[in-house]
C-alpha cells in the first residue's frame, strides 16, 4: 500500500465515522436500521482492512473477499430498504408483504444483469475472484438503476433532495457510476502505475459522496410530503388487487376444505 493509498484510507474511515455518528444523532437508525448497520460494519471493515495491509499482508486477499461479500449484500439490503422507506406515507395502505415483493424483484433485476456483469478487474484472478467481481458489479449496476429510478420520479414519489431516501440513492449512484466507469477503462490496461491512479480516483469518489452525506445528515431531515393523486391511485389500484386476489385464494381453499369435510 503506497502513502497515498494509506491517507486515503484513513480518510475513508475518518469520513465513514462521521456518517455513522450523525445517522445516530439524528436517530436515522429507526427508520433506516439496513443502512446504519452497513455504514457501522463499513467502519469497522475499514479498520480491519487498513491493519491487515500494514501489518498481516499475508491475509489481505481473504480479508478483501469476505468484506466484499457481505458488504454487497448489505448493499442489496440497503435498497430494499431504500425501496421500502420511499412508500412510507402510504405504508398503511399497502399489502403487508409489499417489502417482500420489493425484495424479490431486485432479486429479479439482479439475475437479468449477472449474466452482462463481468468485471475486467478481476479477469486475472481465480474462478471464485471472477464471481465475486460479477457480484460487486451486479450489485453496482442495481445502485446505479435504483438512484435513477428515485431522481426520475422524484415528482411522482413526492420526495426530494432533502429527503434521506434520496440523498442516500445518489451518494451510492454517484460512487456506483464512477465504479462502473473505472472498471470499463481498467479492461483496457495492465497492471501499470495508470491502473492504480483510477483505483485511488475511485477511493476519492467515495470520499466525495462521505462529504456529501455528511452535509446532507448534518441538516434536518424534510418532513415526507404525501404523494401525488396519480401515485395514489396507482398504490390504491395494486393494494385493491392484491386484496382481491388474496380473498379469492382463500376463498378458494375454504371451498375445497368444505367440500372434502362433505365427503
Amino acid at each position: 500500500m503506497t502513502r497515498v493509498e494509506s491517507i486515503l484510507q484513513v480518510a475513508v474511515i475518518a469520513g465513514e465515522i462521521a456518517v455513522f455518528a450523525l445517522l445516530v444523532y439524528r436517530n436515522t437508525w429507526r427508520t433506516l436500521p439496513w443502512f446504519c448497520a452497513y455504514l457501522g460494519l463499513t467502519v469497522a471493515d475499514g479498520c480491519v482492512n487498513y491493519a491487515v495491509a500494514h501489518y498481516w499482508r499475508s491475509a489481505y486477499f481473504n480479508t478483501y473477499f469476505v468484506g466484499n461479500i457481505i458488504d454487497s449484500t448489505l448493499q442489496f439490503c440497503v435498497m430494499v430498504e431504500l425501496a421500502w422507506s420511499v412508500f412510507r406515507p402510504f405504508r398503511a395502505s399497502l399489502p403487508k408483504h409489499t417489502i417482500w415483493f420489493l425484495a424479490g424483484f431486485f432479486a429479479i433485476a439482479g439475475a437479468v444483469i449477472w449474466p452482462f456483469a463481468e468485471n475486467p478487474a478481476y479477469a486475472r484472478f481465480p474462478h471464485e475472484w471472477q464471481l465475486l467481481g460479477r457480484f460487486v458489479q451486479t450489485d453496482s449496476i442495481l445502485r446505479v438503476l435504483l438512484f435513477l429510478v428515485l431522481a426520475g420520479c422524484s415528482q411522482l414519489l413526492s420526495i426530494g433532495w432533502r429527503d434521506r431516501e434520496l440523498q442516500i440513492a445518489t451518494g451510492l449512484g454517484f460512487y456506483s457510476l464512477v465504479a462502473l466507469g473505472i472498471s470499463a477503462f481498467h479492461a483496457h490496461m495492465g497492471p501499470t502505475q495508470s491502473y492504480r491512479n483510477l483505483d485511488e480516483m475511485l477511493i476519492g469518489c467515495y470520499i466525495g459522496a462521505l462529504a456529501y452525506w455528511v452535509f446532507s445528515f448534518a441538516q434536518q431531515e424534510a418532513e415526507r410530503r404525501e404523494f401525488s393523486p396519480q401515485m395514489q391511485g396507482l398504490l390504491l389500484a395494486m393494494a385493491g388487487a392484491a386484496r382481491g386476489s388474496r380473498v379469492a385464494l382463500t376463498g378458494s381453499s375454504t371451498g375445497k376444505s368444505r367440500s372434502r369435510k362433505d365427503l
